[in-house]
């Protein structure tokens, strides 16, 4: 057999799977767009996103007074706060004349377009001038400069009207205070800090504020993440929300806008580990060792998402214990090739677990996907944990969930693990999946021109990866292949290159593929 045959083989096994696979030569233009739209300012570089609070409710309910509680209590945060007020239109010389008459509570009193530019202009890294509304003569003749911060909070009471508003924000709060309570500080407000008489604030508030509020307002609560009674006299409600806000400020931006995302928790330890393992000097001998030790780390934290029952035991000193039992309708689904080499941890996790096996091929330039699957017959009635250790596109691991979809399982009963994973496949397959659990160990800069995550760790692969006998035509040209049998090994993960192509005994039935790793 010619060396091109054999090159002609290798590379078609090496188009099987790899973390950069894409359907056309293109990725997702969506998902493309996206990303790049969220994380990469106007001059390339990657921007770390603020965390957006929306803050609704009536007028005088107390939004103001929460809003200024969770930048006290956020004091080590970067926190700007927007109201909507300001971004009041102007009003004309024919509306200032009948001002009284003017409804400052109807949603086309404000500038809504004039809103989300500015929020598009600060999520994007770039400060901006937010206007100044002037109450008593109804214009906004003076600017703010806004920098970008980690934390913007926007207030007003038709926040959540606006779907396009609504989508900016990460958490959105709606401020319940009775009726009567807000009238009386209304009063108080409108009469001291604006100068208007009692009677015009009742007046006002009768014919525009009263049925502003029940038509427009009220109903967008139905929208808000938190409901918080009482305003800003609600301590423990403001405590929640300031330690929910902690909590995802420390994550990643991504697992902001997903949260079926989970990225474990990075310690020096696993640093140390992804520094090893993504080193191109590092030994066989010690990427063998430590990507082992982080794919165990990221099963062990999918397992911790499937769903346990309490359980209580007697201990050897008679005691009564109560615990939990591990779900036992459970399997591994491992996408040839580089899925394999986390099966060992996942077996050493799970004694006895069933293993199945997702191939994905792309046929030549058609962008046709050819799937090959081995799975157990009662996979619809277990719980899937789907293993491969890099995500790239997302594209590969879309045709794999869909797949077992198909197959009967449920989407919430997919844990999908990899190690490292490219905010464009995050974002693909959160998009289409949004019931489906990720467990990552790290979330890398994106992919390059190859469609290879960057910065990465090269292609995770096992020796040898094992494809049924009757896959192979498809692969390659049977008829140009030369049988090299070597006994069936172990499978094993490599840092080194290899350079043979070989076939399993006829006993084994599988035909293995090594060729030289790109890291």
């Amino acid at each position: 057999m010619g060396s091109n045959s054999v090159v002609d083989m290798i590379q078609a096994s090496s188009k099987v799977h790899f973390s950069g696979f894409h359907v056309n030569g293109h990725v997702n233009g969506l998902a493309q767009k996206a990303v790049s739209k969220e994380t990469i300012s106007a001059s390339g570089e990657i921007q770390r996103q603020p965390f957006v609070i929306g803050v609704a409710g009536g007028a005088a309910s107390g939004k103001t007074t929460v809003c200024d509680m969770i930048i006290q209590q956020l004091h080590d945060q970067r926190v700007v706060l927007i109201n909507q007020d300001s971004f009041y239109h102007s009003l004309t010389e024919e509306e200032l004349a009948r001002v009284h008459e003017y409804n400052f509570d109807h949603p086309d009193a404000f500038d809504t377009d004039h809103l989300l530019s500015c929020m598009e202009k600060l999520r994007q890294g770039e400060a901006v001038d937010i206007p100044k509304y002037d109450c008593k003569t109804y214009k906004s003749s003076v600017f703010r400069r806004v920098n970008p911060t980690d934390v913007i909070i926007l207030e007003g009471i038709l926040l959540f009207h606006d779907p396009r508003v609504r989508r900016l924000m990460n958490m959105k709060i709606f401020v319940c205070t009775d009726s009567d309570v807000r009238l009386e500080r209304r009063i108080r407000r409108d009469t001291v800090e604006n100068g208007r008489d009692i009677g015009t604030v009742l007046d006002q508030y009768s014919k525009f504020v009263k049925p502003a509020f029940d038509d427009f307002i009220l109903p967008t609560k139905k929208y808000a993440d938190i409901i918080i009674p009482r305003g800003g006299d609600n301590h423990v409600a403001v405590d929640l929300i300031v330690q929910h806000i902690c909590t995802k400020l420390g994550q990643h931006d991504l697992c902001k806008i997903y949260p079926n995302l989970y990225v474990i928790h990075s310690t020096f330890q696993i640093r140390g580990m992804h520094t090893l393992i993504r080193d191109a000097q590092t030994t066989k001998h010690d990427f063998v060792f430590y990507s082992d030790r982080l794919i165990r780390l990221v099963v062990e934290h999918g397992l911790g998402h499937l769903p346990f029952t309490e359980k209580q035991v007697i201990t050897p000193t008679g005691c009564v214990y109560s615990g939990v039992d591990f779900c036992k309708r459970l399997c591994g689904v491992s996408v040839i090739r580089s899925g394999e080499s986390m099966e060992n941890a996942l077996r050493a996790c799970c004694k006895g677990i069933k293993i199945g096996k997702i191939l994905i091929h792309r046929e030549g330039d058609n962008g046709q996907q050819l799937i090959y699957e081995k799975l157990p017959n009662d996979i619809s009635e277990r719980h899937v944990l789907l293993l491969d250790p890099i995500l790239g596109t997302g594209n590969s691991a879309v045709e794999a969930i869909n797949l077992l979809i198909s197959k009967g399982v449920p989407e919430g009963n997919i844990v999908f693990l990899n190690l490292i994973s490219a905010p464009q496949g995050v974002h693909v397959v959160c998009k289409k999946f949004p019931r489906i659990k990720i467990v990552t160990s790290e979330i890398d800069d994106g992919l390059n021109e190859e469609f290879r995550v960057i910065p990465g760790m090269g292609e995770l692969w096992i020796h040898p990866p094992s494809y049924p006998l009757q896959l192979l035509p498809k692969l390659s040209n049977e008829s140009s292949l030369t049988l090299l049998v070597f006994p069936f090994k172990r499978p094993q993960v490599l840092g080194n290159s290899f350079d043979k192509v070989s076939l399993a005994t006829p006993k084994s039935n599988h035909v293995c593929f090594c060729r030289q790793i790109r890291r």
